[in-house]
């Protein structure tokens, strides 16, 4: 791993600084979106308000599991990470944490999360938590990122765990409206990924990484991408039986906002970051809905 990132003193920028490096290997905005499915399933699960402890105690956990799965992913990909103009600002390939400091960081978050959640939930909500970072890890990074296209797409189910975890936190068991909300995660994140990877093709081809668009090209990615936006919509539909008007009207204003933008980026391909943060609103804006409909029903 040395041979490809340029190790320095992790103390070398002060405590401050110092923090500041482990806390943005942590990607704290992706784990506050993966929070954002979390508790609105808490709320849907418990039937209402789940409580501030349990509440509180689960998004403890997530948020230890999701950063321990980040933190790991950066020490696996600091290579690639290095090449890529997006991600070479990042503390392991600019030196400012050691690749061996980071992986016992990851390890560390990942273990306490899981006993953290066994402790104060119950063992399935601690063991999906676990299983995500495994499959994020494992599944993702080690075995997909490099060898498929494919790899958003299977990947993308450790992003959908939060919601499985915050469920079980509450009940103990998983039920019907638990796996939509999983479906729902599952088949956003491909057209949310997708336009990220549109923006940053010649950074994924320059590492050697197969994207979708660095392998079949932009017209093709871009069908996928309108496909898979078509497929979320249509699964957050199924959601509605168990809910309320109110994430009705919310389902299908979004749903049709992202099938919209999808199709509205196959005639501007360079409207890729406008489509990302779309797809970021959307998914935000359907589980607050959730999270309302549950308080109110």
């Amino acid at each position: 791993m040395t041979d490809h990132v340029r190790v320095t003193d992790p103390r070398s920028g002060g405590g401050a600084a110092t923090l500041r490096a482990y806390l943005e290997l942590t990607k704290p905005r992706i784990v506050e979106l993966l929070l954002t499915t979390t508790l609105p399933a808490m709320i849907v699960a418990a039937g209402g308000w789940p409580g501030w402890g349990l509440a509180i105690t689960t998004l403890v956990g997530g948020t230890l599991s999701a950063a321990g799965a980040n933190v790991i992913n950066q020490v696996m990909d600091a290579d690639i990470d290095e090449i890529m103009r997006r991600t070479r600002g990042r503390p392991i390939p600019t030196g400012r944490i050691a690749p061996g400091h980071a992986l016992v960081f990851g390890v560390t978050l990942g273990v306490v999360g899981f006993v953290w959640l066994w402790a104060t939930t119950n063992l399935l909500a601690a063991s999906l938590s676990a299983a995500g970072l495994l499959f994020y890890v494992f599944v993702y990074t080690k075995l997909l990122k490099r060898t498929t296209t494919q790899n958003i797409v299977i990947g993308g189910a450790a992003g959908a765990v939060p919601v499985l975890v915050g469920w079980a936190a509450v009940t103990g068991s998983l039920a019907l409206p638990a796996l939509v909300m999983f479906a729902i995660v599952f088949f956003w994140t491909p057209p949310h990924f997708w336009a990220l990877a549109l923006r940053w093709e010649d950074d994924y081809r320059a590492a050697g990484v197969p994207m979708l668009p660095v392998v079949v090209g932009v017209p093709k990615t871009l069908n996928q991408i309108a496909v898979y936006s078509v497929i979320t919509a249509g699964v957050s539909l199924l959601l509605v039986l168990s809910m309320g008007w109110i994430y009705f009207v919310a389902a299908v204003s979004l749903g049709a906002m992202l099938i919209a933008g999808a199709f509205s980026l196959r005639l501007s391909p360079h409207q890729a970051m406008r489509f990302f943060t779309a797809t970021n609103v959307y998914l935000a804006g359907l589980f607050l809905a959730i999270a309302v409909d549950g308080l109110l029903l």
